[in-house]
């Protein structure tokens, strides 16, 4: 195989995007050859926007069944992932899943067990690993700059939604369309980046999150967490679509520093001697380790969504390693799930996550759902069913 045949599946928002500049050329090995859409109306706007050399398919089996496709982009509403993943490595796809990588760990986990046994390529989009400020701050972190992790606090409120934005999709902001709100929805990337860089899961998790604090909605749109680790760090998670201004800060505080990565840029306060070495030997009563600001070189520039979709192409072609391999997806999920669990039952959640205890209480919430939604056409959210 020379190159990749690629096939979109969701002709919505981020397919639409995903498309774009795949019909462009942009990426080196892959060529974009049919797209799956659902919904007539959307097929036929997609129809009119494509290159004509792309199919596109309203059928499903006919999509999977063309001979068109070597592989797939998933880019569907999130309670779609989990089978339509499974069905492409079924039928012997590689597969680039959009984020979510599911609503629960428990699709996850079946999810990573198909790609196994398939043996095809799994990624996930997570276009924020390709940012080189992240990778040198985990860079950082895993060459052991940073000396051991002692506190993280993120700070992520810039998600700013109106009610207009949940009216605009009858999906949007319920439990049975998408089975989480601001967690599900506008946290994956930071979920993920929060393991990731680290190289750290929690050992248990205390969370209270706000279901409809500021919107007319059923899921959160407020969130803090408190996170515990095995060699005694603590993380706080905080978030929500109802402030603004809003803010971004990531403060990772370990036994050598401190960084802060705010408005794209990161600052490294690195100390002279390690913290735990000063207060061992110093015997002068007041006194703190010598601090230095330095210059952290950060180069190179996101390649964000593309740069994902050409490393999944890599993989398949020249078994590049993945940067964000498919089964990692689940450790995010595992993280915005006990965040929701842990406010459910009042209590404290322990990792591994409770998958099935997880599980019950979100169809509990699905069945008891009262909120019936009639989506409004606005120009911001290009509607698909898939």
């Amino acid at each position: 195989m020379n190159h990749v045949r690629l096939g979109i599946i969701g002709g919505g928002n981020m397919g639409t995007q995903h498309a774009m500049y795949l019909q462009k050329g942009v990426i080196e090995g892959a060529v974009l050859t049919a797209i799956l859409e659902k919904n007539e109306q959307r097929s036929n706007e997609l129809k009119s926007i494509l290159n004509h050399d792309i199919e596109v398919f309203n059928d499903e089996n006919a999509f999977f069944e063309s001979g068109l496709i070597d592989a797939v982009l998933v880019a569907t509403p999130h309670y779609e992932h989990s089978y339509l993943v499974i069905k492409a490595f079924e039928l012997g796809f590689h597969v680039l899943c959009e984020k979510p990588v599911s609503v629960y760990t428990k699709q996850a986990r079946k999810m990573n067990e198909a790609a196994e046994k398939s043996g095809k390529v799994f990624s996930m989009m997570y276009n924020q690993r390709t940012n080189p400020l992240y990778q040198k701050l985990r860079s950082l972190i895993q060459t052991g700059e940073l000396g051991e992790i002692r506190r993280i606090n993120w700070i992520i409120t810039n998600w700013y939604r109106s009610q207009s934005y949940y009216d605009s999709g009858g999906w949007r902001a319920t439990w049975a369309g998408e089975g989480g709100g601001v967690l599900i929805n506008q946290c994956p990337h930071q979920l993920d980046l929060w393991q990731w860089l680290t190289g750290m899961m929690p050992t248990r998790m205390r969370a209270f999150c706000q279901f409809g604090k500021y919107r007319n909605i059923e899921v959160e749109d407020d969130v803090t967490a408190y996170a515990e680790y095995d060699n005694g760090a603590t993380g706080v998670f905080i978030t929500t679509t109802g402030e603004s201004p809003g803010t971004n800060r990531l403060e990772i505080t370990g036994d050598h520093g401190k960084v802060v990565v705010e408005n794209d840029k990161l600052d490294f306060w690195r100390l002279r001697v390690s913290e735990s070495e000063f207060n061992r030997e110093y015997k002068g009563g007041f006194g703190e380790p010598e601090c230095w600001k330095v210059e952290v070189p950060i180069i190179g520039h996101e390649t964000a969504h593309a740069g994902i979709t050409q490393n999944f192409v890599d993989a398949i072609l020249k078994d590049t390693p993945l940067l964000a391999p498919g089964e990692e997806g689940i450790k995010g999920l595992s993280l915005s799930n006990a965040m929701q669990l842990s406010t459910w039952i009042d209590n404290w959640v322990e990792f591994p996550l409770d998958e099935e205890l997880y599980y019950k209480y979100l169809q509990e919430k699905i069945a008891n759902s009262t909120v019936k939604k009639e989506a409004k056409s606005i120009s911001l959210d290009l509607e698909g069913t898939y």
